[in-house]
């Protein structure tokens, strides 16, 4: 049967570690095979901070599907219904932002996943299962075993939870926002600091002490994105497709510019 696996999953399950081409502006499904091209691992649908539609999202996902790059949507905060749509819609995991407590956690977990893990409703078929005839108790353990819960940790509230909020059984990965969080701190933008360090520190210890993959947003310096790594991180936003425009663009408009000098 057409199972699709997911390989962001596989990846991390085999100690590797998986970064993202951010969807913030792009509207096109071309976006999944740009990333497949540039070599990122998986894509992340931001329906937090830009307008786009469910419909639009759905499409990036299933595109995704067949060439590997593992689609994720970040949903804005408690919204459960809209992550069990995109799920039918084609995602292989939801991202959870502003996760402070455990309960929040589970609640998470409840919207994604299927019994005996949470109380997602049943349908059929799905995108990743490649549209198959599957009996609801094979899907359901397909689907548990496929997709992934990702809670984001940005207050310091949250990272003295870290551990119980690791504890709950279905969680799959913690992600560090690292732009709120800091702002949380009333340290913006002060990504070096080291109550940032200790935060990173905090979320690891408490990821491996319950078998969870610990994530990072919202850093994109190259030596400060080592030094998390290191520390181990395993699954990390890699930028924006606005960022990367933005970049290659001021480079070439530069040299362009220093043509007439």
């Amino acid at each position: 049967m057409a199972i699709i696996e997911n390989t962001l999953r596989q990846k991390l399950e085999a100690g590797g570690v998986a970064a993202s081409f951010n969807v913030l502006h792009w509207r096109s499904v071309n976006a999944a095979w740009l990333a497949k091209e540039c070599g990122f691992d998986w894509l992340f649908i931001d329906l937090e901070h830009n307008s786009m539609d469910l419909d639009t999202a759905a499409q990036l996902c299933v595109a995704s599907l067949p060439i590997g790059v593992t689609p994720l949507v970040r949903v804005p905060a408690n919204d459960y219904s809209l992550a069990a749509r995109i799920l039918d819609g084609g995602a292989m995991g939801v991202v959870f932002p502003h996760v402070d407590t455990a309960e929040q956690a589970r609640r998470a977990v409840d919207a994604c996943k299927y019994p005996p893990l949470g109380h997602r409703s049943m349908t059929a078929p799905l995108p990743q299962l490649g549209f198959a005839t599957f009996s609801s108790a094979q899907a359901a353990e397909v689907m548990n075993r496929n997709l992934m819960v990702v809670v984001m940790l940005e207050t310091m509230e949250a990272i003295d939870r870290a551990e119980e909020i690791a504890a709950v059984a279905g969680v799959d990965g913690l992600m560090i926002g690292t732009n709120d969080l800091a702002a949380d701190m009333g340290i913006p933008g002060e990504f070096a600091h080291e109550r940032i360090e200790r935060a990173y520190d905090k979320l690891i210890t408490a990821c491996r002490n319950q078998g969870k993959y610990p994530g990072m947003g919202g850093v994109y310096d190259h030596d400060l994105m080592k030094t998390f790594v290191r520390k181990g991180v395993r699954f990390l936003l890699g930028g924006s497709d606005v960022s990367f425009v933005l970049g290659a663009g001021r480079a070439r408009a530069g040299f362009l510019k220093s043509l007439s000098t």
